[in-house]
């Protein structure tokens, strides 16, 4: 996957079919039309020498909503 950055704008470009999938997962999990949208948040350093990926934890979002209602079903 390809990606630019321009300023605080970064726009990812996939350039598979499995990255596309892969891309709209992420979107989903970040992107909530109704309630709070999703932030990555970076977990650890990025060394390329070390590890060349870096990894980020997503905050907030869709994926944040859904376990908050699951632990509201489980205490009704």
């Amino acid at each position: 996957m390809r990606f630019r950055i321009e300023k605080n704008v970064v726009e990812f470009f996939p350039e598979n079919p499995r990255e596309t999938a892969d891309l709209e997962v992420l979107w989903r999990k970040l992107v909530d039309c109704v309630r709070e949208t999703g932030k990555l948040v970076p977990i650890g350093e990025f060394v390329p020498e070390k590890k060349n990926s870096a990894m980020f934890h997503i905050e907030g979002g869709a994926a944040a909503i859904r376990k908050t209602e699951d632990r509201n079903q489980k205490t009704v």
